[in-house]
């Protein structure tokens, strides 16, 4: 086994297993959306909002952060999101599609095309003043709603275009973190960024020092944030800089592994009493123990951290913060048509158009080839689905119009946008499916 081969084994999880986990949170995503829509637009609105603004304080050693749930659920809960999207970054580089130049260019083509063209739509509509601050809200597709969407409408797509749309919201997921922390950046307090740096550093050694262990790479990343949460920096990239210094690295590698598993195995099979049953026999139960042992000893770090938070963040965190963002008032104050279009737009016209404009140049420039099987038909209808901007885009508007009466035409803007674009996929992808099986496409 060669050394991409072992790295590739070690690093490389079933895509099928994280399709379907990511659609089940997408749908778990959507009921929690329309939850809060209908709770937000019932006669028991004014306790829906006024639940969101309750304080919540912590205190250690006299010291106390007060904040309300609504932000415990933003700056807090998100950043163990924001980890897991670094994770899932960190392990696509190392080990997933953005790993070669060929297979990288073309997601990221069309995430660069999907990015830009959105935030200039967006400034069409909205070119100056308070309104422009917005431009960053239709940037990011929603992988979870995206995924789900894909699975419900054209679940028979080949697996080339789910591997091009998830490495496709992977990319956008980094534009969108350097997006929120370069641009929806404010006032920056010296001293805690500081802290901050000396936090990472510290992280950085630790990886140095080959500590594998990840309690305190944890400690550390707790610290971490409360130093971003002080410097003006968002507090939720703190976990995209802590997932970048999680560690790679095993104990044994693939090769020992096989050898102590086999090696366990026969014992197993030897110490069998005849009974088939595992706790009559103590060699069995000691050569289960140690293929326990040898199974976590061979687990990376970053891929045990990253199958214990994927659960936690699709089922638990995103729905709750779909539930605490996503409830608009519509029949409330008269909405600001210059923003809500912008956002809507962005998203539908801007997302389509800009992901397809840019795999489609990096095709015809000889850089990138549409993976086996995919036709620009299927590409298109890819394009459509990153127009779901959901998650991403609540956040961001968030950032950009948290606390001014902008904020809850940006949200209706990006329902209807994303809605819209759910809808543009479902129809354009119908007859992808058979299309693809007429007209291969080359992923070599």
């Amino acid at each position: 086994m060669g050394r991409r081969a072992r790295r590739v084994w070690l690093f490389a999880r079933p895509f099928d297993q994280f399709v379907e986990a990511e659609a089940l949170g997408g749908l778990i995503l959507l009921v929690s959306s329309v939850a809060a829509l209908a709770l937000a637009n019932s006669p028991w609105r004014d306790a829906y909002h006024r639940l969101w603004a309750v304080p919540l304080s912590i205190g250690v050693g006299g010291q106390t952060l007060s904040l309300t749930l609504h932000q415990w659920i933003n700056d807090g809960l998100m950043t163990l999101f924001f980890l897991l999207v670094g994770l899932e970054i960190k392990r696509e580089l190392l080990a997933g599609e953005l790993t070669s130049r060929r297979h990288a260019v073309l997601p990221m083509a069309g995430a660069l095309g999907g990015m830009l063209l959105p935030a200039a739509v967006y400034l069409a509509f909205n070119p100056g003043g308070m309104d422009a601050r917005g431009w960053g809200i239709p940037v990011a597709t929603d992988i979870a709603f995206a995924l789900g969407a894909l699975s419900l409408i054209a679940p028979a797509l080949p697996v080339g275009a789910k591997v091009f749309l998830t490495a496709l919201a992977i990319v956008d997921d980094m534009g969108a973190v350097a997006v929120i922390a370069i641009f929806y950046t404010q006032t920056l307090h010296m001293f805690a960024l500081v802290f901050a740096a000396v936090t990472v550093a510290a992280l950085v050694l630790l990886n140095a020092a080959r500590v594998i262990r990840l309690t305190p790479y944890l400690l550390l990343g707790a610290v971490l944030w409360l130093c971003v949460h002080a410097s003006g920096v968002h507090s939720t990239i703190a976990g995209v800089l802590l997932a970048f210094a999680i560690p790679t690295r095993t104990r044994i590698n693939a090769a020992e592994f096989s050898k102590e598993a086999r090696d366990r195995l026969d014992e197993f099979d030897r110490t069998e009493t005849g009974d088939l049953l595992v706790l009559t026999s103590k060699g069995q139960q000691n050569a289960l123990f140690a293929l326990g042992h040898a199974s976590d000893a061979v687990s990376a770090p970053l891929l045990r951290l990253e199958h214990a938070l994927h659960g936690v963040s699709a089922y638990a965190i995103m729905p709750l913060f779909a539930f605490a963002n996503a409830g608009v008032t519509i029949a409330g104050s008269a909405p600001h048509w210059r923003v809500l279009l912008g956002v809507a737009f962005g998203l539908i016209l801007g997302k389509s158009i800009g992901i397809t404009l840019g795999a489609r140049s990096a095709v015809a420039a000889g850089v990138a080839a549409l993976p086996r099987q995919v036709t620009s038909r299927a590409l298109y209808g890819c394009a459509w689905l990153g127009g779901i901007g959901f998650t991403m885009a609540l956040f961001i508007s968030n950032l950009a119009f948290g606390g001014t009466n902008l904020l809850d035409s940006a949200k209706i803007g990006i329902l209807a946008g994303s809605f819209v674009s759910g809808a543009g996929a479902a129809i354009i992808l119908s007859g992808a499916s058979t299309a693809a099986n007429d007209t291969p496409g080359d992923d070599d």
